[in-house]
């Protein structure tokens, strides 16, 4: 190509042209001038490129990780060390906006995020109460989810290279599923129009399995919304997609239409409740280098679905090896995101924290403190554990040093330690130990409703109201009572029966564990019956009488 050389004067003129493009570029916009300088700076966050999921820097970022259930455990984010710990470079923190469950405060939402960003974490949150919507209108609204975020706006803005927000959990059940399109895109609008730029997820309808192609139908027009294209669409696989050739051909509708994807939810034990085969979908997710986030880390009323028992991770499920150590495992297919830099190269455990002193102890409860630990680098938190004989059960974690333990069984001895541990995962030697025993629940805290729904032959379902009349929480309770007339519990909701005789004995589900001072839960059941169906008498809580009515 022939070139023409510039005139001296016309070559200044350029120049200087160019300067004061470059001085009102720094001025009008002093991001992009700053990312020209420094070729390094993560300037937009977390986004979407050509259908993928990429760092600020423009790196891939593919989710390998797990999902918590913090809001009904929220003193267990020191279970954040321990997955990462596995390998995870990524969880997904369930919250809630206060429609079904109580709601995730800023502060709580902020120290999430930090806990996230010290133990080296992507922090997809997530809110939980908009699962079902269209059966349970009680449930919240992606609208009302979409209120929440932006109520957290302050908590959430500069966090964009750090957080993905999933506007809403499985918004939608088995009614009118086709009605997520308007809904889905109105939510994530409302949030880019409040100023939003982090990278939205979206979750199927049909209880997030999306067996009625809805979102693969409408996903293109739901992207094509916003503005923005920072939007990734998530699929949970549980009960529909059966084969290997169902599971690809669902993910790869998406990645050949560089529409991006990731399996938000999936668990379990292989032809569990029909379940399909978890190590295909791992297979088939590396293959297509899309994310998974495995449900769930602990705590689930059913522990089969529980990657770990007790928050333990010495206490692993085949569920979990599955997930951490299989072939197209975590640990085998995670990397870090390279927001957190090349690693610390912090190899130093923190020094053993202070034998724990115990205050004020209740039934269901106890205050731990202990003297702080040092470390090199700085201390993260700290795991208290549950000592008996040989075996530890992790219990509580707090960032400072002391936390209450509660969920405890009154009128019991327990012996307690403390660990520390820093943001590079190293933990300290085990603390003394500190024995407690609780106080007996006292006499007249409770009170409890027994009400019968409705009978037919040979059956009826009946509801227990319970009632905490104390001035402190009840946590971890148990309930017995005793059926005079031959009764039987077959299923329950709320609660775990155990049955011998008539002799009853109930212990919480994970949403009904802790009854506030004041508050009550409600359990329900379907039980058989002879000619006869009176009602129990005398109810216990945690060995206590209560009053009856």
């Amino acid at each position: 190509m022939r070139r023409t050389r510039k005139s001296p004067l016309s070559a200044l003129l350029a120049r200087l042209a160019a300067l004061v493009a470059l001085v009102v570029l720094g001025a009008l916009c002093p991001s992009a001038a700053q990312a020209a300088e420094e070729p390094g700076t993560r300037a937009t966050g977390l986004h979407i490129s050509d259908g993928r999921l990429v760092e600020g820097n423009g790196n891939d970022f593919v989710m390998r990780g797990v999902n918590h259930a913090h809001t009904w455990y929220p003193n267990q984010l020191g279970s954040l060390a321990d997955i990462k710990a596995q390998g995870a470079n990524t969880v997904r923190v369930v919250l809630a906006d206060g429609h079904r469950w109580t709601a995730n405060t800023a502060s709580d939402v902020a120290n999430v995020i930090a806990q996230c960003k010290a133990n080296r974490l992507i922090c997809v949150l997530e809110v939980h109460d908009t699962t079902g919507y269209g059966e349970d209108s009680a449930a919240g609204t992606l609208d009302q989810a979409a209120d929440y975020w932006i109520g957290l706006k302050d908590v959430l803005a500069g966090q964009e290279n750090y957080i993905v927000i999933n506007i809403g959990n499985e918004p939608w059940g088995n009614t009118d599923p086709a009605g997520w399109t308007a809904p889905t895109i109105a939510a994530i609008q409302k949030l880019r129009n409040a100023g939003f730029e982090h990278t939205i997820m979206v979750d199927a309808p049909n209880w997030g399995q999306d067996w009625q192609q809805v979102m693969r139908t409408n996903a293109q027009s739901v992207y094509a919304a916003d503005t923005t294209g920072n939007l990734i669409f998530s699929i949970h696989m549980y009960s529909v997609f059966d084969t290997a050739a169902e599971i690809t051909d669902y993910l790869n509708a998406f990645v050949s239409a560089k529409l991006p994807i990731l399996i938000g939810e999936f668990g379990g034990p292989a032809d569990q409740w029909g379940d399909p085969d978890e190590d295909t979908m791992m297979a088939t997710a590396e293959q297509l280098d899309i994310g998974y986030l495995a449900w769930s880390w602990s705590g689930n009323t059913d522990p089969i679905l529980d990657l770990v028992l007790n928050f333990d991770p010495a206490q692993m499920t085949s569920w979990g090896q599955r997930i951490f150590n299989g072939a197209n495992g975590i640990a085998q297919t995670a990397k870090e995101a390279t927001v957190f830099g090349s690693g610390s190269g912090d190899t130093q455990a923190p020094t053993a924290p202070g034998a724990p002193t115990a205050s004020a102890v209740t039934a269901s409860s106890a205050n731990l403190s202990w003297t702080a630990s040092t470390d090199n680098v700085g201390v993260a938190g700290y795991d208290v554990v549950r000592v008996s004989g040989g075996t530890e059960t992790k219990v509580a974690a707090s960032t400072a040093n002391s936390v209450t333990v509660t969920g405890l069984t009154a009128n019991t001895a327990y012996s307690f330690a403390v660990y520390a541990r820093d943001a590079a995962g190293n933990r300290s030697a085990r603390s003394a130990t500190v024995s407690v025993t609780t106080a007996d629940t006292p006499a007249g805290s409770c009170s409890v409703g027994y009400r019968v729904v409705g009978e037919w032959q040979g059956g009826f379902q009946g509801e227990i109201a319970i009632r905490n009349t104390g001035t402190s929480a009840v946590s971890g309770w148990k309930l017995a009572f005793t059926f005079a007339n031959g009764q039987t519990v077959s299923n329950m909701w709320g609660g775990t029966p155990t049955q011998s005789g008539g002799s009853v004995t109930v212990t919480p589900a994970s949403y009904t564990h802790t009854i506030p001072a004041g508050g009550s839960v409600t359990v329900g059941f379907i039980g058989s019956k002879g000619a006869t169906n009176a009602a129990p008498t005398a109810f216990t809580l945690n060995g206590a009488a209560c009053v009856n009515g």
